[in-house]
């Protein structure tokens, strides 16, 4: 009994069929049914009975457990670094729990997606192993490294395998942590491998063509749209995850996405200016301040509620409309410019930037010392003040400036 036979299995009076896929436990059994999806069978007290032979070639030999997937040298293909932070493109199902897990390393997700054979050398690694929701600045910093290692080891594009839940955030403090001479792109997928929709074969082949392209960037790579067709490109700064479970939840705000990969030509295409290959030398710059709150401003809301800022290095700001808060909240502000914090104003609103110059609650805020982030997005937001203050001699100036593509000079729908 091996890794692509076709069996029946049968336990508890209870009887599955389809193809014995690799297990990811020795407690388990694993068979992936004709409608697509996986079961989990646990092996003490199963009726197995192979009912034709198959095969299971990932590059290794045997059951597939406990080995690396081997991907031949061509020295006429490019290298891509594949690094791993987890979630679901590099998930499966937990049988114990039937929850999806995070559990495989970058080898694993060659081992899953057999597609990328042919298209590129590659190198894993692994830099963590978890759901995007228990993401952290200190493994942005790892991040960071790891990609930055890569690359001065001569890869020629990196692709980071992430949860989407957070991606737009690790994306952004990629952008701002590293200048590098080539592509660096982020994809994810929004369903697991063991489901007939899954999207994590194309966004990862897309990824790759993408790595291989004359961007050099940091871009997120994810459906355009919910048919298997194209993958847009967004860059990072200016990329938010806006459904919690469509295939094509993310978007660029404001704008068309940077570019886009045809998953059936293989063709990367760009739809407006971007740093090219070669253009910048390789440089890295992780340091953080993680004293850095994001607060949403809602009507009510108790001036009491922000004591939790006392102290804090940098505050944004999620004000309404043209970046707004109630009156009341004025000299709570200004108290926390006076100790020395950062405060940063953004909008709830999706388009158009803030301009606290149009309405008086805005030049209160001004006089209070609150710096505007024009079109910012909130999120992009946290993480730029995060890095400006670690880095920069004046970050409350570089906030109302463009360091990674995240400002727009003018905010014009579509462009």
């Amino acid at each position: 009994m091996n890794p692509g036979d076709r069996v029946r299995v049968e336990r508890g009076g209870v009887a599955n069929e389809g193809v014995l896929m690799p297990s990811t436990t020795a407690e388990h059994l694993v068979v992936k049914l004709d409608g697509g999806y996986n079961v989990g069978v646990a092996r003490e007290g199963a009726d197995v009975e192979v009912l034709e032979s198959g095969s299971y070639e990932v590059g290794g030999e045997g059951d597939g457990e406990d080995e690396s997937s081997v991907v031949e040298f061509d020295p006429d293909l490019p290298t891509v670094a594949l690094i791993s932070t987890g979630g679901t493109i590099a998930s499966t199902v937990d049988y114990r729990t039937g929850a999806v897990t995070a559990q495989f390393d970058a080898e694993d997700v060659l081992r899953a997606v057999p597609d990328l054979a042919g298209r590129a050398n590659y190198r894993g690694r692994v830099v963590a192993n978890i759901l995007s929701e228990n993401m952290t600045p200190a493994v942005w910093q790892r991040l960071a490294r790891a990609v930055h290692e890569e690359i001065e080891n001569g890869a020629d594009g990196v692709v980071v395998m992430h949860g989407t839940d957070t991606m737009q955030f690790s994306a952004s403090a990629l952008a701002f942590m590293l200048d590098a001479p080539v592509p660096i792109v982020f994809t994810g997928s929004q369903r697991s491998a063991d489901r007939p929709s899954s999207d994590n074969v194309m966004n990862a082949v897309c990824a790759v063509e993408a790595a291989k392209s004359d961007c050099a960037e940091v871009l997120v790579c994810m459906h355009a749209t919910e048919s298997d067709d194209v993958c847009a490109l967004h860059r990072a700064t200016r990329v938010r995850k806006n459904h919690t479970s469509r295939r094509s939840a993310f978007e660029t705000v404001g704008a068309r996405p940077l570019g886009e990969v045809n998953y059936e030509t293989e063709e990367v295409a760009f739809r407006r200016e971007y740093r090219e290959r070669g253009a910048a030398t390789l440089d890295i710059a992780p340091d953080l301040d993680t004293e850095v709150e994001l607060v949403k401003f809602t009507p009510g809301m108790d001036p009491a509620a922000w004591d939790y800022l006392d102290g804090k290095s940098g505050v944004v700001i999620e004000g309404t409309g043209l970046g707004h808060v109630h009156t009341d909240l004025v000299p709570r502000i200004e108290e926390l410019v006076d100790e020395g914090a950062v405060v940063a104003m953004t909008s709830q609103c999706l388009g158009g930037r803030v301009c606290d110059r149009v309405y008086d609650t805005g030049r209160d805020l001004l006089d209070a010392g609150v710096v505007e982030a024009g079109d910012t997005l909130p999120g992009t937001a946290k993480v730029k003040l995060m890095w400006a203050l670690a880095n920069l001699g004046d970050p409350a100036g570089a906030m109302g400036e463009s360091l990674a593509g995240e400002l727009r000079e003018r905010s014009r729908p579509w462009t």
